[in-house]
């Protein structure tokens, strides 16, 4: 098999080092001999049994697995440290496994993908995930035209054009980046991979839930989540429905999102985490499933919301907002969730009751499902991958 190398400054044991990472890896594996360099935080460094059990799922899978500690601070040197780090840590990697592919999830990675390829001449795939620069500057956490966004858009660009392959999450996303990168994405290999979710775990309740339940999944305090969006939904179905009962599904800080909800919602709002192979159990027990983005800003283009395809697999509907990726075109396309127009109460009141009369469809549950399965299936999204890996490897030959 040949040697590969996948390279990811997300953690295996977070939610997304399972549903985005491994999830793919298992079906790669088969053609392929893969090491593969984590980044894990200490929350799940401290969890011995399932440390324990990613390690045996790699042996199993044929995965050499290399977890390094991610370190969050200082927060402009830790980025740095890591990037040296995983510069030596890969042009190690290819020297001793002999690896002939690179595949870069996200923009560091990519970087450091780009400098040990040029000392070793091995090809590497820009799995981009989103429009990191522009995600950074509307979670406020990057100034645009700084001398640091300048770097990372310098980075990008080159790393768009030296790339044997590009992964973008969405066709909104590679519409944008042909705009502004014309000369450097002309001939560039493009495959477009959505968020995928394993939609045999994923799958909709053996019985309608007894009580009403609207949920959210993930993180809400990224600062490119519309928290005050997600407040107004819910006091305005609290208001219409008092029986309805809300959970939020989260591993940010349960004090701070109570903070966030304010007086009248949080003692309303159930709390809590989940480990990630439980969501789906959280997801059947619920309505529908709530996200808003900072849509509308140039960001949101290439968001492609994981959980998306987990509510739909779930056969859940969405309540979501305009300007977010392909999310909008899906929602109306397909009519598995509603498009709140704005965050004041009457535009949330207009979706609370549109939402109402969705959920007397009686095809919704199987329309959601089939969604999912023609556009987030983990099998069509492996196979994306093992063509694009093929592809490169062929060319590179």
């Amino acid at each position: 098999m040949i040697p590969t190398l996948y390279l990811t400054r997300n953690g295996l044991l977070e939610p997304l080092g399972q549903s985005q990472v491994i999830a793919y890896l298992r079906g790669l594996a088969r053609d392929y001999r893969i090491t593969l360099i984590t980044y894990e935080k200490d929350e799940d460094w401290a969890d011995t049994a399932r440390i324990a059990a990613a390690r045996a799922e790699c042996e199993q899978l044929g995965i050499r697995w290399l977890p390094q500690r991610f370190l969050p601070r200082p927060k402009v040197l830790a980025p740095a440290l890591s990037m040296l780090r995983m510069i030596w840590l890969t042009r190690r990697e290819v020297r001793r496994q002999g690896v002939q592919m690179i595949h870069a999830r996200s923009y560091i990675p990519a970087a450091v993908a780009l400098v040990v390829g040029r000392m070793t001449n091995v090809p590497f795939i820009f799995d981009m995930r989103a429009l990191w620069p522009e995600e950074l500057i509307t979670a406020g956490r990057l100034r645009r035209g700084s001398l640091l966004h300048r770097a990372i858009v310098s980075a990008e660009r080159t790393c768009l054009k030296r790339a044997a392959g590009v992964v973008s999450l969405t066709h909104a996303a590679a519409k944008y980046l042909k705009t502004i990168y014309p000369a450097e994405l002309d001939s560039q290999r493009i495959a477009i991979i959505p968020t995928c979710a394993d939609l045999d775990r994923f799958t909709p309740a053996a019985s309608t839930p007894e009580n009403s339940v609207i949920g959210c999944l993930g993180t809400v305090l990224s600062g490119w989540f519309r928290m005050d969006w997600l407040v107004s939904f819910l006091t305005t179905v609290a208001e219409n429905n008092p029986e309805i009962q809300f959970e939020l599904t989260t591993r940010d800080d349960a004090d701070q999102v109570r903070k966030a909800l304010g007086r009248q919602l949080a003692d309303q709002v159930a709390i809590s985490s989940s480990p990630s192979d439980q969501v789906q159990d959280v997801l059947r027990r619920q309505t529908a499933s709530v996200m808003f983005y900072a849509g509308g800003e140039t960001s949101e283009l290439g968001r492609s919301p994981t959980r998306m395809a987990e509510i739909l697999g779930c056969g859940l509907p969405v309540v979501a907002n305009d300007g977010v990726g392909d999310v909008a075109e899906i929602i109306r396309e397909h009519r598995v969730g509603v498009l709140a127009t704005g965050s004041s109460k009457q535009e949330m009141n207009n979706a609370w009751r549109e939402l109402q009369g969705l959920l007397l469809d009686p095809d919704l549950a199987q329309r959601c499902r089939a969604t999912a399965e023609r556009l987030f299936s983990l099998d069509a999204g492996t196979e994306a991958y093992r063509k694009l890996y093929a592809d490169i490897l062929r060319k590179a030959a």
